[in-house]
């Protein structure tokens, strides 16, 4: 069993800057890919960057230059970097992670991670 863990959410003004980060737990042996992924109300969730076991990212066109995706030697600790904030980008923000290897088309699919953390909330002021 993988347990994951976000923090770093909270408020902040349009064209400002937020990191968040997502500790995983448990079995934690074996080629994982971690994701990031969000949801507004009212919408569906949706992929915004993930890194695969190898190190290896996959971005959303729409966070492309504006956030990045890291994760810690041992593969246990995610952040995401995100600036140039925009009121779009208010929503709760998740941490996922799936034992998989190969490929990248999958990455930044919600329908294709096994295990999820409770999820922080973005705020992003006009």
């Amino acid at each position: 069993q993988v347990t994951l863990v976000e923090s770093g959410g909270g408020p902040v003004e349009s064209g400002g800057s937020l990191t968040l980060a997502c500790k995983m737990s448990g079995y934690t042996d074996g080629y994982y890919a971690m994701g990031w992924f969000r949801q507004a109300p009212t919408k569906e969730r949706e992929g915004v960057a993930a890194i695969d076991g190898g190190g290896g990212t996959k971005y959303a066109d729409s966070v492309t230059g504006r956030f990045t995706a890291s994760r810690s030697n041992d593969k246990t600790m995610m952040t995401l970097e995100m600036n140039t904030l925009k009121p779009e980008d208010t929503a709760m923000y998740f941490c996922a992670a799936v034992l998989r290897i190969g490929g990248t088309w999958w990455m930044l699919l919600p329908q294709e991670y096994k295990f999820w953390g409770p999820g922080t909330q973005v705020t992003v002021s006009s």
